[in-house]
């Protein structure tokens, strides 16, 4: 099965629950989520997302210091950032009842 029509519509919650937990950088956020079984996550189809999440302003960056040669753009959730992960994770936990349900019903 091809996972990555399923993945587009994670992809951006996921992404910002990941941001949410800690300030951030491009390359963590890659690092985070391939541990987090998003073996397919690349930095080609991170940053995209982190323009639109910009463009939508839930999240906000900055360029910092860091201590391992140029400057780092880090990423934090802005409030309607944080509104949305809210949102996400109450929309996901339905939609998992949902399919679990569909999925399980002949077991």
């Amino acid at each position: 099965m091809d996972r990555s029509q399923m993945m587009k519509g994670i992809l951006e919650g996921c992404i910002l629950k990941v941001i949410g937990d800690k300030e951030t950088y491009g390359y963590e956020i890659v690092d985070q989520m391939q541990k987090y079984g998003f073996e397919e996550m690349k930095e080609g189809t991170l940053y995209p997302l982190l323009l639109r999440l910009e463009k939508k302003k839930y999240i906000s960056a900055a360029f910092k210091e860091s201590p391992m040669g140029p400057k780092r753009k880090y990423y934090h959730l802005t409030k309607e950032g944080e509104a949305y992960v809210r949102e996400f994770d109450d929309a996901w936990e339905q939609l998992k009842r949902s399919v679990d349900q569909v999925m399980r019903r002949d077991q």
